[in-house]
């Protein structure tokens, strides 16, 4: 994908919660300035990589790197401070509903800097102007759209500058125009302010509109992967699953159970 280190990386990524493991050998990269999905299905451990990667998780065993730093390693203080280098979208925007949309993306400026108000004022306004919304700042979250919440939420991942963004399933729940808007902020934000971008995400057709390289994550492990052109032609028969939006396939559209005659007997 790219000589030089990359802003972010999984090596040998195993974690499990309780009896079910959930990744059984994850191994992916995140190069700079560049744009990574990772898709697969709901529950295939897409959101736990993301927590992994913040600090949030602790694997059972291999190792996540961000910004050389190896993070399960990093003590209270380090952590912190990674964090401020990491910039996150939730899932439906994770919005702080008691205050206005001004106070969501100044409050991560007031809590991990020193600026002044006014310049604060200032840069929240730029913020929200590079989404679109500079003239929605005294609205409160109830009052937003779907669409305008997860631009807020995008507005506020980018308040302090991150050299990595992380997006997850932000295409979930949006209307056709909305999801479209989000889309290509992702892929303008990252070229206009130089970071790189995870998207997690299970929207296969949205996702290689705006993306570099694709991860397919299936039972724990990577079961395909490549820049998006190959991805989009490959033949491979899981990544022709999602790609087509098939039903049934490599993964199968039966949860494991015993035979139906078997079980209809008992």
């Amino acid at each position: 994908m790219n000589a030089t280190p990359p802003i972010a990386e999984f090596r040998d990524i195993h974690f499990a919660h309780g009896p079910r493991q959930i990744l059984r050998g994850i191994n992916l990269k995140v190069p700079k300035g560049k744009i990574v999905a990772i898709l697969g299905a709901s529950g295939c451990g897409k959101t736990t990589l993301l927590k992994i990667l913040g600090g949030q998780l602790v694997p059972a065993q291999g190792s996540a790197m961000m910004d050389g730093q190896m993070v399960h390693e990093l003590d209270t203080d380090g952590l912190y401070a990674l964090r401020k280098k990491i910039g996150v979208m939730q899932q439906l925007g994770g919005l702080f509903s008691d205050l206005s949309v001004f106070d969501n993306i100044a409050f991560p400026m007031r809590e991990h800097t020193d600026l002044p108000e006014d310049l604060i004022h200032d840069l929240v306004l730029m913020k929200l102007h590079s989404v679109g919304l500079r003239g929605a700042d005294q609205l409160m979250p109830a009052e937003l759209s779907g669409g305008m919440a997860r631009r807020v939420a995008l507005a506020r991942a980018i308040a302090l500058d991150p050299l990595l963004l992380m997006y997850d399933e932000p295409f979930a729940g949006l209307d056709p125009i909305s999801l479209n808007v989000i889309a290509n902020l992702i892929r303008q934000l990252n070229d206009a302010l130089g970071v790189s971008s995870i998207v997690v995400t299970y929207d296969v057709s949205e996702s290689l509109k705006v993306v570099d390289y694709v991860y397919f994550i299936a039972d724990g492990v990577v079961v395909a992967e490549g820049p998006t052109d190959e991805i989009a032609h490959s033949s491979d028969p899981f990544v022709r699953q999602f790609v087509d939006g098939r039903p049934d396939g490599p993964m199968a559209f039966h949860y494991p159970a015993v035979p139906m005659a078997e079980e209809l007997a008992v």
